[in-house]
């Protein structure tokens, strides 16, 4: 970290997150300052010339959705040898798209709800009536399931399903159905999420929503959403763990991420996805996570920093 005194704070984009990342984007910048770290900030919406990142120490992914999360991003800074916070592009690719994140994690005898594959959704109901459809999903992964798109972030076309009215209304709300999809077994629980890094844990955290799940509302707008350290035992802590850490290093991510969970009613924890660019908000979960150690705000990104170097 010595070595580092000027940063690129990448930030904005045009994702549905682009209002958070700009949040974050601008924590990082004064968390920098008070480092006594130089930043500029750079609008990824903005950004047309990538070579001007060469002349910083280091770029600082704050960048949320498929732009600051999807690999593209690491593979063009990677060809101009630029350093940056967080997981390259191979890791970025396979956490993106939640097919491919839980074969590998299901290879790796990690646990994460069952699920179907659906290449294209739109192709898949056309071949289909919607009734036959659902009825196999139904014997496949149970009356409650969630349908997702494999690649996207904010909760975006995310809808849960537990009856063959919710499933045609899903199937009409979705922005677009053209794409490759994941049926989810949906496990009743708790939410909870760890943070990473360094290969190291910060405490876990509960969420605790009345909505549907800690779909976008829940996580940005509404005052309803609790955040709490969770109230596990030490085994569960240490499983938990254990589990999160071994999809970070079988999914190949470097430096930082947030793994989140659900524990069903049994106590066994389930993956549901794997975030390689998580929130940097003052109220985001890693820096609340960390709070919990008595790590400062500019101390996660330090840390963040030295662990991406």
């Amino acid at each position: 970290m010595e070595n580092i005194k000027n940063v690129a704070v990448l930030y904005g984009g045009s994702s549905a997150e682009r209002e958070v990342s700009l949040k974050s984007g601008r924590g990082v910048a004064k968390g920098l300052s008070d480092l006594g770290i130089k930043s500029t900030l750079f609008d990824f919406s903005n950004l047309n010339n990538f070579s001007q990142l060469q002349d910083f120490d280091i770029s600082f992914i704050a960048l949320h959705g498929h732009e600051g999360e999807g690999g593209l991003l690491q593979k063009t800074l990677d060809s101009k040898n630029i350093k940056y916070t967080g997981s390259d592009e191979v890791a970025c690719s396979k956490t993106w798209n939640k097919r491919i994140c839980k074969e590998l994690l299901f290879k790796e005898n990690i646990n994460t709800p069952k699920w179907v594959s659906i290449d294209n959704l739109k192709n898949y109901i056309d071949s289909n009536s919607i009734e036959q459809s659902y009825q196999t999903l139904v014997k496949k992964l149970g009356k409650s399931m969630f349908l997702k798109p494999s690649e996207d972030g904010s909760s975006i076309d995310i809808f849960k399903i537990d009856s063959f009215g919710s499933f045609k209304e899903a199937i009409l709300n979705c922005s677009n159905i053209n794409r490759e999809f994941i049926l989810e077994e949906s496990i009743n629980g708790r939410e909870i999420t760890v943070g990473i890094i360094k290969d190291k844990c910060l405490p876990a955290i509960e969420i605790q929503t009345k909505n549907v799940f800690y779909n976008y509302e829940a996580k940005y707008l509404s005052d309803e959403t609790n955040l709490k350290e969770a109230d596990i035992s030490n085994a569960q802590k240490k499983k938990i763990q254990k589990m999160a850490l071994s999809a970070f290093n079988t999914l190949g991510c470097k430096g930082w991420a947030r793994v989140d969970f659900m524990q069903d009613i049994d106590g066994e924890f389930y993956i549901i996805e794997i975030n390689t660019a998580p929130g940097m908000t003052s109220h985001s979960l890693i820096p609340m996570a960390a709070s919990f150690l008595g790590i400062s705000y500019p101390q996660v990104i330090k840390d963040i920093i030295n662990a991406s170097i």
